[in-house]
């Protein structure tokens, strides 16, 4: 039950008008009486929020409750014509496009090939044409775009991004030049950290302060501290391809070009690729050959269940006890700064190695760092950046439709 508010009128009924609104979309279609009992409002206050709320289009009845005893209840359901919200994911090889409603229905989406061109024209036609491809009821209140770098909050210019992949976007006030390109409220965010906010409520769901490490090609992190993002100052938090550790070479010894130096040549893909070949354990790609020395470690030869000690299986189990050590020695400097609850490890590297990768990433991390985190796989299913996205979207959306976030107080 939420508290009762005290204030001006108008502030209790918005208050109030919120609080009902954030019932409904929580528990789905009520009665007036539940709405009543669960925040605490009394009847006839209830039935005068639930006018305003219709008056206003933002709830519409959702038909009578039957099979119950008594007189039949009429129920109430949030109005997913209130507003439209789309995210979107962009790599350099696709465009991937999800939209909602205010309730959180997903309408439809799509994926498209990335435009050829790399001008900002070209970009724009390309997500112009993405967005076509699933059409809502009405303009989106909110787009959500994740990409492969960050806004850098001071300049406005993408940052952290690969200047041959990303070359299309790299212009001056990228957000607000973008969203009236468009002609939509667009909003540019880190592809990690969307994964992070998707995580919030699948394996981070009981943790408020986490890290999520994502191991792909590349490497990136994404902090959470208090339930909310820290992006940094500049955008960067969590870039953590750029972290100089023992093992690889420093941006003085190799450039500043990413992916020579620190982090991303200690564990990201082509490192553990390379790693596990020199181990004997082939694959098309790094997340072919994780997952190809997850399962040549886990062999038995005989009945007894005693693994082998030939045929590969014991230079696998090197070839994956290396990569875990180097992407625990990376995890170690996070987690000795950000002392979080939690880690999640996420992307393709994460995935193809699954709990034997995530248990020899912990016992690595328990060796090198005074950290008492749980190690944890990502356990979003699809798409995560798009989930985060739309979580965003819808957020920031709600916000403006219902006049402002939930209200604060015990949970529904």
């Amino acid at each position: 039950m939420t508290e009762l508010v005290r204030g001006t009128p108008g502030l209790v009924r918005a208050v109030n008008d919120r609080a009902a609104l954030h019932l409904l979309l929580r528990r789905g279609p009520l009665t007036r009486p539940e709405i009543s009992r669960l925040t605490g409002l009394s009847k006839p206050t209830a039935s005068q929020v639930l006018a305003r709320l219709e008056g206003a289009g933002l709830v519409v009845g959702n038909g009578l409750r039957t099979g119950m005893p008594g007189r039949v209840p009429e129920t109430y359901r949030v109005n997913p014509a209130a507003g439209y919200v789309v995210a979107v994911d962009v790599t350099p090889e696709w465009i991937a496009v999800r939209a909602a409603d205010i309730t959180g229905t997903v309408l439809g989406g799509t994926e498209v090939p990335a435009p050829s061109g790399a001008g900002r024209e070209a970009l724009v036609e390309g997500l112009r044409a993405a967005l076509a491809r699933v059409p809502v009821p009405a303009p989106p209140r909110r787009v959500v775009v994740g990409v492969q770098g960050a806004v850098d909050p001071t300049t406005g210019r993408l940052a952290y991004a690969s200047e041959e992949d990303m070359a299309a976007w790299l212009f001056p006030d990228v957000e607000r030049t973008l969203g009236e390109a468009l002609g939509l409220p667009v909003r540019i965010e880190n592809d990690v950290n969307l994964a992070a906010v998707a995580e919030r409520a699948h394996a981070a769901a009981d943790c408020p302060d986490f890290v999520l490490l994502w191991a792909d090609e590349g490497l990136g992190a994404a902090l959470v501290i208090g339930g909310r993002l820290h992006r940094g100052h500049f955008g960067g938090a969590g870039e953590v391809g750029y972290l100089p550790l023992p093992g690889a070479p420093t941006a003085r010894e190799a450039g500043d070009r990413y992916g020579r130096h620190g982090y991303q040549e200690l564990a990201g893909g082509d490192a553990v690729r390379e790693v596990l070949r020199a181990h004997g354990v082939p694959g098309a790609d790094f997340a072919e050959a994780v997952a190809e020395a997850v399962r040549r470690a886990g062999e038995t030869e005989d009945g007894n269940g005693e693994r082998d000690g030939g045929g590969g299986g014991a230079a696998a189990r090197t070839g994956l006890g290396l990569v875990a050590a180097r992407l625990a020695t990376g995890l170690a400097s996070i987690v000795t700064v950000v002392d979080p609850g939690l880690v999640v490890l996420a992307g393709r590297l994460c995935a193809a190695g699954g709990e034997p990768l995530r248990a020899l990433v912990e016992r690595e991390l328990r060796v090198l760092s005074h950290s008492r985190a749980r190690i944890r796989l990502s356990s979003v299913t699809g798409n995560p950046v798009l989930a985060g996205a739309l979580d965003l979207a819808l957020t920031a959306a709600r916000e403006e439709v219902f006049g402002g976030p939930p209200p604060v107080g015990p949970a529904f």
